[in-house]
């Protein structure tokens, strides 16, 4: 089927709970995609940094298919003979003990705070079922009954409680807030490096450092959610990583399956991850040996280091090349790595306006909150294909400022 047949087929059994752009998509290599009449694109968000390798990968190709024929599911009744090198590797990675194996990044971050509360109870003497966490406004975490609970977007929110409470809400970026916040059921705080979903929104410089002294002062968790920014998005293995931060919880997911399948982690050190005992959370598919041979070819392409250095070196050119467009529509950008966010001024219009106008032009990317779209190609761009990025979103832009 071509596009228009495809698309109204989705419609007509599909839940609508996206709006996508109107491209079908049927294959894809490196950066490129290619769609059902055979049109190419450059990918410009690589599955919200899922796809942070590209599509296709070889090694991660090749670990899927050896895998494929080997062993997909045991149950964590079982054990398997690929979950150990991943767990060791991945705790090697972030410089902790021990790992929890989940699917999504959602069911980490449920899982993040499940442990913490555990904690709470079982390290700190918090009366139980008083635990309470601190987060921040403008986070997005995922879309669960508690996620959702502690969100400060109406259409993630609205309509989807009663929620359980547990959470207090801060201004993100305001260290003496999050202070003010602290009380002596306080058992962690929740905290998106960078807020992707929100727009990569940057927190103020020292913000991270201050956060984890805050932490370490009042003998609280920090849970850091990498879900988006790790995995080398922002240059470094970890954003937390750029103001030298180590947080006691890192909660990964997207790119962790390589963009081939789901999987996610909670990792952390024994007297955290200690905390939960046998029958207290668990997964049927977390962990199973096709996520551990997929996780473990991740680590391995992330474990040398040249990846996140590439990103590094074409960080600037990103930079430099969405600030010189400041005049022509974008009225205000903000860059990490190969991450940025343009919130564009009236003459544009809509975050979407912009997207189909650039996917006319052979580029596909997503807006956010109205007026802000993401750029988040896959971190193994080459300059070249970086320079024809910059260079449709200029004519993009042109074309609706005229």
């Amino acid at each position: 089927m071509g596009s228009t047949d495809t698309i109204a087929s989705e419609a007509a059994v599909l839940a609508q709970t996206y709006s996508p752009l109107p491209v079908v998509l049927t294959e894809g290599h490196g950066v490129w995609v290619r769609d059902v009449e055979g049109r190419e694109y450059l990918d410009a968000l690589a599955g919200y940094s899922a796809l942070n390798f590209g599509h296709g990968h070889p090694v991660l190709v090749a670990a899927a298919e050896q895998q494929l024929r080997r062993l997909t599911l045991t149950s964590r009744a079982f054990h398997n003979d690929r979950l150990a090198e991943f767990a060791q590797r991945l705790a090697r990675l972030c410089g902790k003990d021990r790992v929890l194996p989940m699917n999504t990044g959602a069911e980490a971050v449920e899982t993040a705070i499940k442990v913490a509360r555990k904690w709470a109870y079982t390290r700190r003497g918090v009366p139980d079922g008083r635990a309470r966490i601190i987060v921040a406004e403008g986070n997005f975490h995922g879309r669960t009954t508690t996620i959702v609970g502690f969100s400060t977007d109406p259409a993630a929110r609205n309509g989807f409680g009663p929620f359980d409470g547990g959470f207090d809400t801060v201004p993100f970026g305001d260290v003496g807030a999050l202070e003010h916040a602290v009380g002596p059921t306080t058992a962690a705080v929740l905290i998106e490096p960078v807020q992707g979903e929100a727009g990569v929104v940057l927190p103020p410089p020292g913000y991270l450092a201050a956060v984890r002294e805050v932490c370490e002062r009042h003998g609280l968790l920090l849970l850091a959610d990498e879900v988006q920014s790790g995995l080398g998005r922002t240059g470094s293995t970890f954003a937390c990583d750029d103001e030298g931060v180590v947080p006691d919880v890192y909660i990964l997911g997207k790119a962790l399956g390589g963009g081939i399948l789901p999987v996610s982690a909670v990792v952390a050190d024994d007297d955290v991850l200690g905390v939960l005992g046998v029958g207290e959370h668990g997964s049927t598919f977390g962990g199973n040996p096709l996520a551990a041979a997929v996780g473990t070819a991740v680590v391995g392409l992330l474990e040398p280091g040249d990846i996140q250095a590439h990103v590094r070196t074409l960080a600037p050119l990103l930079e430099q090349g969405v600030a010189r467009l400041r005049g022509l529509g974008l009225r205000a950008c903000r860059v990490r790595g190969l991450w940025a966010g343009l919130d564009l001024d009236p003459r544009v219009g809509s975050g979407r306006r912009l997207c189909e106008q650039l996917r006319l032009r052979g580029v596909l990317a997503k807006d956010t909150h109205g007026a802000t779209i993401r750029l988040a190609p896959p971190l193994l761009i080459t300059e070249q294909e970086l320079g024809i990025l910059l260079d449709r979103l200029e004519l993009a832009l042109r074309d609706l400022t005229g």
